[in-house]
């Protein structure tokens, strides 16, 4: 199971999340439409420790978010290689004008599974 506080995220390494995705534009709700692209990353960490340069050029974990559901899915795979700790993530719209925005951004934490 996972928990979610706030924009955080906890999960047991090698679970399965699904979470629905809300998303607000200018304000108010917005529902998605066929040309919209929306995205979750998940890196190692953005920026070194003086943050002078980013540390993950490539994301650990991408997934597209289906517009229609707006379900984010992480399978057991997708999490399983990588180690407990502490990771930066963020999803991002791409509108079907071009315009993008990254609407959520926060730590996301593997924790230890029991075997």
């Amino acid at each position: 199971m996972f928990k979610v506080n706030g924009t955080d995220i906890t999960l047991t390494r090698g679970d399965t999340l699904v979470a629905e995705i809300g998303i607000r534009r200018n304000d108010e709700p917005y529902t998605p439409v066929a040309e919209d692209s929306i995205r979750f990353a998940l890196k190692h960490s953005t920026m070194n420790a003086d943050h002078s340069e980013f540390t993950d050029e490539q994301p650990l974990i991408r997934k597209e978010i289906p517009y229609d559901t707006m379900i984010l899915k992480l399978d057991p795979a997708d999490t399983k290689p990588y180690g407990f700790g502490r990771y930066r993530y963020d999803i991002e719209i791409t509108f079907e004008d071009g315009t993008v925005d990254t609407f959520i951004k926060g730590f996301f934490t593997l924790t230890e599974e029991v075997d």
